[in-house]
C-alpha cells in the first residue's frame, strides 16, 4: 500500500497524521485541563509509551538501513559479474566472441533499466524479461563454444562467470522485492502518532506550550519519511545508484582490449 504512493502522497500523508494527532491531543488536553487528579496517570503512561515508539521507530529504520545496504551490494556485485564476463568473453573464438560481447552490451543495458525503473512496475518487468532472454541466447553461445573447442579452457572459465552473473541477477530482482512488511510500517504510524497525541495531551492539561512537540511532530515525520524512502529504491531523496553499471557500459564503448585467439 505504502508502496505505490509517490513522494509527494507519502509526504503528505505522514505529516497530515503527525500534525492531526498532535492537534486532537492539544486539544482534548485542554479540555481536560481542569482535572488535576489525571495529570500524574498521563504522565506516567505518555513516558512509556514514547519509549515505546522510539523503540518501534529505531527498529523500522534498523530494517529499512539493511535492506538498503543489500540493494546497493548487489548492484555492485552485479555489475563485477558482467564485467569479469565480458572480459572472458573476449578469450572466445569467432564469431561467438563477437555476438557474445554484443549480448552483454545489451544485457548490461537491461540491467541499468531495471536500476531505473520502480520494482514491480511493467517496465522493470519488460527489463527483467529482456535480461532473461539474453541470458538464454548467452547460454547457447557458451554451450557452442565448449562443443567447438572441448580441451580449451576460455569457454570453461566463460561458463562460469556467465552462470554466476545470470545468479546475480535473481539476486538483485530478490532484493528489490525485499521491502520492510506493511505491517511493521503501520504500526510505526500508529504507534508514532499515538505518542505524540499523548504528549500534547500532557503538556495541554499542564498549561504547557505545544510548540515542542509540533516541533517533535515535524521531526518525527522526517525520520519516517527517511524510513519510507530507503524502502524506495528509484523514488525519493535516497536511491539505490546505478553508477557502478553506467561505468561498465561507458567501458564496454572501448574496443575490447584482448583479441580473438587464433588458430584451430
Amino acid at each position: 500500500m505504502f508502496f505505490r504512493l509517490n513522494s509527494l502522497e507519502l509526504g503528505l500523508m505522514v505529516l497530515g497524521l503527525m500534525l492531526g494527532s498532535t492537534l486532537l491531543g492539544a486539544f482534548v488536553g485542554r479540555r481536560l485541563r481542569t482535572r488535576t487528579e489525571l495529570r500524574e496517570p498521563f504522565g506516567v503512561v505518555q513516558a512509556a509509551l514514547l519509549g515505546l515508539v522510539a523503540l518501534i521507530l529505531a527498529f523500522g529504520l534498523t530494517m529499512a538501513v539493511g535492506r538498503y545496504d543489500a540493494r546497493r551490494a548487489a548492484v555492485v556485485d552485479d555489475a563485477n559479474a558482467i564485467g569479469t564476463t565480458y572480459l572472458r568473453a573476449q578469450m572466445l573464438r569467432e564469431p561467438i566472441r563477437t555476438r557474445s560481447l554484443r549480448d552483454l552490451e545489451r544485457y548490461t543495458d537491461a540491467s541499468i533499466r531495471l536500476s531505473e525503473a520502480v520494482p514491480g512496475s511493467d517496465e522493470a518487468g519488460a527489463a527483467i524479461v529482456a535480461g532473461t532472454r539474453l541470458q538464454r541466447a548467452l547460454w547457447r553461445d557458451a554451450g557452442a563454444a565448449i562443443a567447438a573447442s572441448p580441451r580449451d579452457s576460455a569457454p570453461r572459465l566463460y561458463v562460469e562467470s556467465l552462470n554466476e552473473m545470470i545468479d546475480m541477477q535473481t539476486v538483485r530482482v530478490s532484493a528489490l522485492a525485499n521491502r520492510v512488511p506493511n505491517a511493521v510500517l503501520g504500526i510505526e504510524l500508529i504507534g508514532a502518532a499515538v505518542g505524540l497525541g499523548l504528549l500534547a495531551l500532557y503538556l495541554a492539561i499542564l498549561s504547557r506550550g505545544v510548540v515542542t512537540v509540533v516541533l517533535a511532530a515535524a521531526f518525527v515525520s522526517v525520520l519516517l519519511l527517511i524510513t519510507f524512502d530507503l524502502d524506495r529504491p528509484t523514488r525519493g531523496l535516497v536511491t539505490v545508484p546505478d553508477t557502478p553499471l553506467v561505468s561498465l557500459r561507458a567501458s564496454m564503448e572501448a574496443p575490447p582490449p584482448a583479441r580473438a585467439p587464433e588458430g584451430p
